[in-house]
């Protein structure tokens, strides 16, 4: 059994309303895990092999969440927001980078002996900077810090990779790199083929993110119809014995009168054998917990 942990950034519950991309166009993944529409009013979802609930990731904070503190959260189980006394973002506050360079779901998972991946791949010129700034997201802290190698072209190229917008296209167009283009059926495939590998695979997806402070409709529908198509075919072909888990770490997407980031609820998505150890979840500091029970019970 593995977890399929789909991490998509600036996504919360919206209202019905026209500034809301959820309600403008149909998206396949998201109305089958909701059992219909994704907003403020849609249901929660219990079942046995199924959980969809809305999640606090306010934090107990005032100010908008951040993505530095929401996912150093996400990722830790810690408090973040807490521990600083403010939200923070988008990169970790230098008070927080310890939980993820010691405490992260990456190293709880190698602690119990088993296999955590961390799916992206980066282009040569992200390390090139990040190196001479020493300025890491979130996600390539944790993995760098747990002894895990950050992926690049060689691993897109074998096809054990993706890159940031699943479809492979940004860095051929303005990068130059010389990697296929592919649909996102074949990257969720290649994420499928993957999975027997590990027995936790993080895929992070910011564009969402992007979006959403663009406030631009049309660029809210060109990120979420290649995820509604990636996430559909993982839906539709995970092997039985798998959990995917999805969530974000704030809100932003689903309001586009605003450019900045909101504080409405975010979703958590549990489907698959181990709908159980998520189902008291209630905020961000609660699912790391979730993964680990997933996978050690």
């Amino acid at each position: 059994m593995s977890v399929i942990f789909i991490f998509i950034d600036g996504v919360g519950l919206g209202r019905e309303a026209p500034e809301n991309p959820f309600c403008q166009h149909r998206y396949e993944s998201f109305e089958t895990l909701t059992n219909g529409s994704f907003n403020t009013n849609a249901e929660p979802v219990a079942e046995h092999d199924r959980l969809f609930k809305p999640i606090d990731a306010n934090l107990g904070v005032g100010g908008l969440p951040q993505s530095g503190t929401g996912q150093t959260t996400l990722f830790t189980g810690r408090n973040a927001a807490k521990e600083i006394g403010k939200h923070f973002g988008p990169f970790p506050h230098s008070g927080i980078k310890p939980f993820l360079k010691k405490e992260s779901v990456f190293h709880s998972v190698l602690e119990t002996g088993k296999s955590p991946y961390f799916m992206n791949a980066y282009p040569p010129v992200f390390f090139e900077h990040a190196k001479k700034r020493n300025r890491w997201s979130c996600t390539t802290l944790m993995t760098k810090s747990s002894g895990l190698n950050l992926n690049s072209t060689e691993e897109v190229l074998k096809e054990t990779a993706l890159t940031a917008e699943i479809v492979q296209n940004a860095w051929r167009d303005k990068l130059g790199i010389d990697i296929p283009k592919i649909t996102p059926t074949d990257a969720a495939q290649r994420l499928l083929n993957v999975v027997p590998d590990h027995d936790l695979l993080l895929y992070e997806y910011y564009l969402t993110d992007k979006a959403g402070h663009s406030q631009k409709a049309a660029d809210a529908h060109r990120v979420l119809e290649p995820l509604d198509e990636f996430l559909m075919h993982i839906i539709r072909h995970m092997r039985s014995s798998d959990t995917l888990v999805i969530t974000s770490d704030h809100g932003n997407l689903e309001d586009l009168s605003t450019k900045t980031h909101t504080r409405n609820r975010i979703p958590l998505f549990v489907l698959g054998q181990s709908v159980q150890p998520f189902k008291n979840t209630e905020s961000l500091t609660d699912v790391k917990a979730g993964i680990l029970e997933a996978l050690t019970s």
